[in-house]
């Protein structure tokens, strides 16, 4: 086989197998638009899309599983992205959500996850790795319906409102305890080698997937004045 030719079919083979590896990672995305689409289409259930205009940042975690019996624990892997000075929405990064809980339970549940960061300091915190919800940020069950007027005095002072939906039912819930970290590998994968939280979400990043690009296109519908 002619030299040229085998530097194209190796090149076609890799090509291949990078796409095969990244399946997963768009299929979270395409998830997460998914999870993202549903609950902004609620009927007076959805998050208010003042509080949504007013965000720094948004975390959507598809399909988190919880399961345990006595020891509980619960993991889910979703996307963040966060709104630039002029009002934009970054790329979104990939993120992983894990926690545990000791008390008397038992089964399986999932659960659609949506963390929105009112300040940058939580932000911050995501971009230097991971930290713990309720314990490095504030968090309180988030308001739900058309305006976010009805918030209580322990939500207006918190730095992160978190939702979950679980058998077609969405409300504002807590998720104390939980850590939200960098998925390194998976932003690796899809973007290069060496691409940090902060290249993603300062726009350094080209050839981004559909299904990404799509999180953030519905992310500017859905803020938009």
């Amino acid at each position: 086989m002619p030299v040229l030719l085998r530097l194209i079919v190796g090149l076609l083979a890799l090509t291949a197998v990078t796409a095969q590896a990244a399946e997963p990672e768009l299929k979270r995305a395409e998830n997460a638009v998914r999870v993202l689409n549903e609950i902004m289409q609620a009927p007076d259930k959805a998050i208010p899309r003042d509080l949504l205009q007013t965000a720094h940042a948004i975390v959507v975690v598809p399909d988190v599983l919880k399961a345990g019996f006595v020891i509980g624990g619960r993991r889910g892997e979703g996307l963040i992205a966060v709104k630039a000075r002029d009002g934009t929405w970054s790329n979104p990064a990939f993120v992983n959500l894990t926690g545990g809980s000791v008390g008397f339970q038992v089964g399986v549940s999932s659960t659609d996850v949506v963390l929105v960061f009112r300040t940058e300091r939580g932000v911050d915190s995501i971009v230097h790795g991971k930290f713990t919800i309720g314990a490095d940020a504030s968090a309180a069950a988030g308001p739900v319906g058309r305006t976010a007027q009805a918030s209580t005095d322990a939500q207006l002072k918190a730095e992160i409102f978190s939702y979950s939906r679980a058998r077609g039912l969405f409300a504002g819930v807590a998720f104390d305890g939980s850590v939200l970290s960098i998925d390194n590998g998976s932003n690796q994968l899809i973007y290069g080698d060496g691409v940090t939280p902060r290249r993603i979400f300062e726009g350094g990043v080209s050839d981004v997937p559909a299904a990404l690009v799509d999180f953030r296109d519905r992310l500017e519908e859905y803020t938009a004045r």
